[in-house]
């Protein structure tokens, strides 16, 4: 399980993240907020990219401070935009990438990429440069890249920020179709009906933690304040 103790963040003496205490445990869990809220800074301490400044974030026996790499092994991370990720000169290139450090052996990569860009029907692009594929098969080459690792759980990073609607729903299906745990940081309301809880950051804390109708009317009601409605 992920757990968070007391962490809390700044950058240039500017505090994103205040005393957050949170055990990740369901299957499906979103976080929301709005722009400054905390949360793409929260997104990143959960496999180590970002370090607390205080309090810890652990899965099982290992801390992101201590053991950043058995956590990244098992926590995978998927940014917002997928050019990011793409780093390789072609598709089955980039998806192999991350397999390297497994030390698995020739067949064995072979056959996981094979596997990976089939699942994802990527296949016909193996050979492609990655940054020729359109939007929506950039992030689920970038999704592909991280699930093929095999982590427990993956954290996406606003995944659907820059896709039209319907790279967005082909996103939101593959996502609901894992094995693995999922956390989802997203401003995509509509994303959110079956997730088993959905947290609302404000002002780098958790300001809500709940059923996914709730929180998105506390989000709303929480923004509508803040205009002035």
């Amino acid at each position: 399980m992920l757990r968070l103790a007391g962490v809390s963040h700044a950058y240039d003496g500017r505090t994103v993240l205040r005393d957050v205490t949170l055990d990740l445990a369901e299957h499906r869990i979103g976080v929301i907020g709005a722009n400054g809220s905390g949360k793409s800074t929260l997104a990143r301490t959960l496999n180590g990219l970002v370090l607390p400044d205080t309090g810890r974030v652990s899965l099982g026996e290992w801390d992101t401070r201590r053991h950043a790499k058995q956590v990244r092994r098992r926590v995978g991370f998927v940014f917002s935009d997928a050019a990011n990720q793409i780093i390789m000169p072609t598709v089955a290139e980039d998806v192999e990438i991350g397999l390297r450090s497994l030390r698995l052996g020739r067949e064995e990569t072979a056959r996981r990429v094979d596997e990976v860009l089939e699942r994802y029907g990527l296949s016909d692009h193996r050979d492609h440069p990655g940054h020729l594929l359109s939007g929506g098969q950039k992030q689920l080459l970038a999704l592909a890249s991280v699930l093929v690792t095999g982590p427990e759980i993956l954290v996406c990073d606003e995944p659907t920020t820059l896709l039209d609607l319907r790279n967005t729903r082909m996103v939101h299906r593959t996502l609901a179709g894992l094995d693995q745990r999922v956390v989802l940081f997203t401003h995509d309301l509509d994303l959110l009906p079956d997730f088993d809880r959905v947290l609302v950051m404000a002002e780098g804390r958790v300001a809500f933690d709940g059923a996914p109708d709730d929180a998105v009317s506390f989000y709303t009601k929480l923004m509508d304040q803040a205009d002035g409605a």
